[in-house]
């Protein structure tokens, strides 16, 4: 496995979407071609499968180190309402261009600090969501909350607007690896909020581990997940660390690359973690999670239902994904759409009636067919191309980048059919990238993606 390791662990994309965000078409988006995308995919599905959110709140009162996403950090809380009513009033601009009232299946508030806003202005946002929704029977209401902001009138007040699953950012307990991520953080704090979640109700609680962090040594990870164990959460994320300083801005600069663990040092603290886990009754879900047999992930793996978009893996498989607030990605299955970034720039738009699009991309016929194996590969470990709908004209070259794959005991391909195998599926991204053919037609002449394995 090391060998492998040190073979195929290169920089690579994690593939929540296909294309993947450098490599979009720009040049031909619009706002104008967007809005039919969305208008197309609602139609379609809203009656069958209903919508998805996601909510971007970017707040937080401080820099966690290893973070690469959106935010802003203050400690002025005046800034909430505003934007929960510039996400309110987005919603409305999306749901004019609907032809029936949306049936929400799945929503997902991600941050930033979703915990940063106080319970009353949550409940004021999901108030103002579902005033012009209908809620699914079946809907999946998510959040993810930090352990130590989140007060147990969050999580009732949540709970009562129709929250049943909260994942909780736990990273390591190690007060070393915390310092150097500037995330200190009890282990009675973790335990507090998740004794607190089920005692309310929520029917899943998930926690977010991450492995390969700065000063992070295996018994670290070992120490990590018996803590864990303690608590049984019915999800765990175990995460590689992704380095992408020069993405994320300041937050990822405060260590060397040499405070990281190396690729077999890094991947051993994986395969460690992931034994701990199984032996103790979790399931590996695609790539980087686990949970329990009780758990709805492992359900919709089971039933062949397991999805994969912005939001990460899901069990809910609609086709419409509209994201809300700055830096927001949306899907509309025939496009991507990307929101700025910048909130007060966001909010000016939204004020002007205007969809504040960044971004985006509209899929071919070629796209989406890759983005079909794509996903089969992400969640099942499997694709097939027997299938005319699925061929790709390109066969014969992918087939020949994912040869010496095939001769490293990565995959089994047979007629029409490839499958990865146990031994193979830690390099699940470098399988996804031999079908990438903007990657491989271009590869980025500077640093984008974090390293595969």
């Amino acid at each position: 496995m090391c060998s492998l390791v040190q073979k195929y662990n290169v920089p690579g994309p994690r593939y929540t979407s296909y294309p993947t965000v450098p490599f979009w078409d720009i040049s031909t988006f619009s706002g104008k071609k967007w809005e039919e995308t969305v208008k197309k995919s609602f139609h379609a599905s809203n009656s069958t499968t209903g919508i998805s959110l996601y909510i971007h709140l970017p707040f937080c009162e401080s820099m966690c180190t290893f973070c690469g996403c959106h935010k802003r950090i203050t400690k002025r809380h005046d800034v909430e309402l505003p934007y929960l009513k510039s996400v309110i009033k987005e919603w409305r601009l999306y749901t004019a261009l609907f032809d029936d009232r949306p049936i929400i299946k799945e929503l997902h508030l991600g941050g930033g600090t979703p915990t940063f806003f106080s319970p009353e202005n949550l409940k004021f946002l999901i108030e103002g969501i579902l005033r012009i929704a209908n809620k699914a029977t079946d809907a999946s209401f998510s959040f993810e909350g930090h352990p130590n902001n989140t007060t147990k009138e969050h999580l009732q007040v949540l709970y009562d607007v129709g929250f049943r699953r909260v994942s909780f950012g736990v990273q390591d307990y190690n007060e070393t690896v915390q310092k150097a991520i500037n995330r200190i953080q009890p282990f009675e704090n973790v335990r507090n909020v998740t004794q607190w979640s089920r005692e309310i109700g929520y029917e899943s609680v998930s926690h977010d581990i991450i492995f390969g962090l700065p000063h992070q040594k295996l018994e670290h990870v070992v120490h990590t997940i018996e803590r864990t164990k303690e608590l049984k959460p019915d999800r765990i994320a175990f995460y590689s660390y992704a380095h992408v300083p020069w993405l994320a801005g300041n937050g990822q600069r405060g260590y060397n690359d040499a405070d990281l663990p190396a690729g077999d040092e890094k991947r051993a603290q994986y395969e460690m973690g992931k034994k701990m886990l199984q032996t103790s009754g979790y399931r590996e879900i695609g790539m980087d999670h686990f949970a329990l047999e009780t758990d709805a992930l492992y359900q919709a793996m089971v039933t062949g239902s397991l999805h994969r978009n912005f939001m990460g893996y899901t069990s809910s498989n609609t086709h419409l994904m509209v994201g809300l607030g700055a830096s927001s990605i949306s899907d509309s299955w025939y496009g991507f759409a990307q929101n700025v970034k910048n909130v007060e720039e966001y909010q000016n738009l939204v004020y002007n009636n205007i969809i504040p699009l960044y971004r985006g991309h509209i899929l071919t016929e070629e796209d989406q067919i890759i983005r079909r194996h794509i996903l089969n590969l992400m969640c099942h470990f499997k694709t097939s191309w027997s299938a005319f709908k699925l061929y790709l004209p390109q066969m014969d070259s992918i087939l020949e980048r994912l040869s010496e794959l095939e001769e490293d005991g990565i995959v089994e391909i047979t007629e029409g059919n490839l499958k990865i195998t146990e031994k193979g599926r830690p390099f699940v991204r470098n399988v996804c990238m031999a079908f990438d053919l903007p990657l491989q037609k271009k590869a980025p002449e500077t640093k984008l993606f974090s390293m595969t394995v």
